[in-house]
């Protein structure tokens, strides 16, 4: 009797470790502040010290920055704060460019990154506590509605670096004041952490204008959007905006904790996991194989068959058939993986061993290894176990439905389209369009390069550029789903409705038909031009070869956190929506989708296995027989639920008329909600708060009839006098 195990995959065959990623909120702090400066942006930081030292020379004396005490360092600071409300526009930048040195880290004092980073995060909370945030949030308000400077840049033909000057510095203070302050450290002192707490909230209160600062970014990005901007540093804009929700709402932790408190509250039972804790307990699946790897196996396998002839001994050993092996050896071989055309750029061959290696003959003191079981708890819905019920009391029995087509509405929320417009135009497949916007006006120098090294430093900047944008709009996109949806589901359908009506699943799908293996590996970086390094360190120089060495790492943090977002996005979006998930099979996005299992991540390859479940009942069973591999790591990787038979077409919501209806009656109740909540003409006496307040409802004038107040000695003693009044009753 012969026993089976698990085994390693062949050695043959190419076996890329599991990429060492975790996923969350942000990158490390050090990224996190790199990312905010271009490569173009360099020579600033020696102006910036420049004019720091020129007003620190003028009032205090030889002493250094770093030497004074806390009495002087904020005696300084409130001389620039006075700085700021000066009315010559040269004379504000030049102190908000001395600003923007100290939140910096003064780094010319300092001789390690560790040091500036300190002193980055003494300094800012100095500034924070003389009041400087509210004067720079009124600052760049005054220069978000500086039509000069808007109808200069829309007459210009090239929009550089220089047009926007004076909004970069200011988007640069705040942005480092939000990332830092966020930032907590078990040695802060109580100070720190209630300035922090009181940060958190004045970021998300009405600054200026009646308006948070959240709400001032998303209008930058719909003027920028509308071309009435076009000198707007967008990748500024974003990351501040994305930095804004994620410390005033809370990331993925955050998010977990409130969901579980609101169902304590609501007495539900206890969430049966934390999805983002058990995908980073997987393991992902292995690679596909290579071509080479495949041939290279069958020339060993017909050198054992050749060989094991020449070494039998006689006939009936030759004729003895081993049982386990099986007589077709094309069952040993890859399927042919797509047969459909599809939107794909290059072949996706078939997972060679994605979910476990084939398991072979071993001695029989070996033991068996199976899985352990399924990392997810099942799941039911209320509709699931009806639809169970009604399909086992009335099998055999179908009543068709006839419905007139019904048109959607198609519009949507401005700053949701130019979010899309944006990660439209920074995706690496879109192409150049005149028409397009340009997003590079923050990047791009007065003068062009003129060398070869100048432009391949140029390029790398330009692709970093874009890469960060990318991840700053997806984890926006994401984020606001994710807190929209906790808050109130009808606020979380009202934003998904309107991405999916500005056709945000064919722009995700278009973003992933490319090859993804190449851009997570991107290596768009310069580490020694990054900051803090290249303010404290001596700076080598720069030479094609190592321009196009890039850096060491296995991949590129942001662009594999921005693939996982757009995932995350896309199922929320599909999800329980089936006039969605056919798009997804309309777009033809399984092969698209297959080629991203590529990547050896096991988050990942979770989201790409979840699309490919909502829709493997509408490929057909030619796809289904054709990609079983897949079937397989969908069966042990992804959630199930009650009568779960996503392999085949006997779904009940599957009916292509019940699409138009579905989408609109979830349109009609989110205008209801919205009208109910939000619509300050409300004439409905039902939907009217109701006043609680005493003094309030006491202090309204009523008008009363004439009759009544000729008749209102009678009515007193008819209701009140000759009535008995329980007190006791009354006063509980």
């Amino acid at each position: 009797m012969h026993c089976i195990c698990v085994c390693a995959p062949t050695q043959g065959f190419s076996e890329s470790p599991d990429l060492e990623f975790e996923y969350a909120d942000t990158d490390k702090w050090s990224a996190e502040l790199s990312e905010l400066y271009s490569y173009t942006e360099g020579p600033e930081f020696l102006l910036n010290r420049k004019c720091f030292e020129e007003e620190f020379r003028t009032h205090v004396s030889d002493k250094k920055w770093t030497e004074l005490d806390v009495a002087q360092h904020r005696a300084h600071a409130m001389r620039l704060l006075d700085g700021l409300e000066v009315i010559t526009r040269e004379k504000r930048l030049k102190v908000s460019r001395a600003i923007l040195y100290m939140v910096q880290g003064t780094f010319a004092e300092c001789s390690s990154e560790a040091e500036v980073q300190h002193w980055m995060r003494y300094n800012i909370f100095l500034l924070l506590d003389v009041g400087t945030f509210t004067a720079l949030v009124e600052l760049l308000n005054m220069e978000v509605d500086n039509s000069a400077a808007c109808s200069s840049a829309v007459r210009k033909p090239a929009i550089s670096l220089a047009d926007s000057t004076d909004l970069r510095v200011l988007l640069n203070i705040i942005y480092l004041m939000v990332v830092t302050i966020q930032q907590e450290d078990p040695a802060d002192s109580p100070e720190w952490r209630a300035t922090r707490e009181t940060f958190k909230t004045e970021l998300g209160s009405p600054l200026y204008n009646n308006e948070p600062i959240s709400v001032m970014l998303f209008g930058m990005v719909t003027k920028f959007c509308s071309g009435h901007a076009p000198h707007f540093p967008m990748k500024k804009v974003l990351m501040l905006l994305w930095k804004s929700i994620l410390f005033t709402l809370g990331g993925f932790e955050q998010l977990q904790n409130i969901k579980v408190r609101k169902r304590e509250e609501l007495r539900l039972p206890p969430l049966p996991e934390d999805s983002i804790r058990v995908i980073r307990s997987m393991r992902a699946a292995s690679p596909p194989a290579s071509a080479s790897d495949l041939i290279e196996q069958q020339q060993k396998r017909a050198r054992r068959e050749h060989k094991s002839l020449i070494k039998q001994d006689n006939l009936d050993a030759f004729n003895e058939k081993d049982p386990y092996k099986s007589d077709d050896p094309r069952e040993d071989e890859d399927d042919n993986d797509d047969n459909d055309n599809s939107m794909e750029a290059e072949p996706f061959p078939m997972e060679r061993d994605e979910v476990m290696p084939p398991p072979i003959l071993h001695p029989p003191s070996e033991r068996v290894n199976f899985p352990k079981g399924l990392p997810w708890a099942p799941k039911v819905r209320e509709k699931d176990i009806e639809h169970f019920l009604e399909s086992s009391r009335s099998k055999f029995i179908d009543c068709p439905v006839t419905l007139l087509p019904l048109r959607l509405p198609c519009d949507s929320s401005p700053s949701q389209i130019a979010l899309l417009k944006i990660l439209l135009a920074a995706a690496p497949t879109s192409k150049a369009k005149t028409d397009s916007i340009n997003i590079l006006a923050d990047v791009l120098p007065e003068e062009m390069p003129t060398t070869v090294l100048q432009s391949m430093k140029l390029g790398v900047d330009v692709n970093r550029h874009k890469e960060i944008i990318v991840k700053s709009i997806s984890a926006i996109l994401l984020l606001l789903l994710k807190h929209f949806k906790l808050n109130h589901v009808y606020q979380f359908e009202y934003m998904a409705q309107h991405l999916v009506f500005a056709n945000c699943i064919p722009l995700i799908l278009k973003f992933f038909n490319q090859n993804i293996i190449s851009y997570i590996t991107a290596k768009n970086s310069i580490s020694v031009l990054d900051f803090p390094y290249c303010v404290v360190h001596e700076l080598p120089e720069l030479t094609a070869e190592s321009l196009e060495a890039g850096d060491i790492n296995q991949f590129c943090w942001r662009n594999l956190f921005s693939c996982i977002n757009l995932l995350r996005i896309l199922n929320k979006l599909t999800k329980w929506k089936h006039s969605r998930t056919m798009m997804l099979v309309v777009f033809k996005s399984a092969p698209i989708l297959k080629r991203a299992l590529k990547v050896k991540q096991a988050m990942m390859q979770l989201y790409v296995l979840k699309l490919l479940k909502v829709q493997t009942k509408y490929l057909g069973r030619q796809w289904r027989k054709s990609n079983m591999k897949t079937m397989s790591a969908i069966y042990q990787k992804v959630r199930h639920r009650l009568n779960d038979d996503w392999a085949y077409g006997n779904d009940l919501d599957a009916r292509p008329w019940d699409f138009q209806a579905e989408e609109c009656a979830l349109r009609a109740n989110i205008e209801c909600f919205n009208s109910r909540r939000y619509d300050k003409n409300q004439r409905n006496p039902d939907f009217l708060p109701v006043d609680n307040c005493l003094q309030s409802v006491l202090g309204q004038r009523v008008d009363l009839p004439e009759d009544f107040q000729m008749n209102y000695d009678l009515w007193l003693e008819r209701e009140v006098f000759s009535k008995p009044i329980s007190w006791e009753e009354l006063l509980q």
